[in-house]
């Protein structure tokens, strides 16, 4: 059975960077698409970034483009997210999760979250 765990989250001035990590055991994380998802308070979780484990291919949300870098290491089974340049509409809670497709629905097997707060 899959496991993910996030780490990484806190609290960042507008502007500032933050790295989140998705650490994964039972599995490896090679044979999964892992999606990380952002939800703001009252609003649905929506895909963030994606990453597929076969191919190393991303994709990423509009919102995020440019700003935001997913990555795989295969040797620590870890999925990370470099956020840069963040804004308060960046502010939730930030899940990662592993399935066949980049979408929530797609997520078979999901962390526990980790929050992300961008204010002043």
């Amino acid at each position: 059975q899959l496991q993910l765990e996030e780490s990484g989250g806190g609290l960042v001035q507008p502007g500032g960077s933050l790295e989140l990590s998705c650490a994964a055991s039972g599995a490896p994380l090679r044979y999964y698409v892992i999606g990380w998802f952002g939800q703001a308070p009252g609003k649905e979780r929506e895909v963030v970034s994606c990453i597929n484990g076969a191919d190393g291919g991303t994709r990423y949300a509009d919102s995020v483009q440019g700003r935001f870098t997913v990555s795989m290491d295969n040797a620590l089974n870890t999925v990370s997210l470099q956020m840069s340049g963040l804004k308060p509409e960046d502010t939730g809670v930030y899940y990662c999760a592993a399935g066949d497709g980049c979408a929530a629905a797609s997520g078979q097997y999901w962390g526990q979250g980790t929050q992300v707060t961008v204010s002043s």
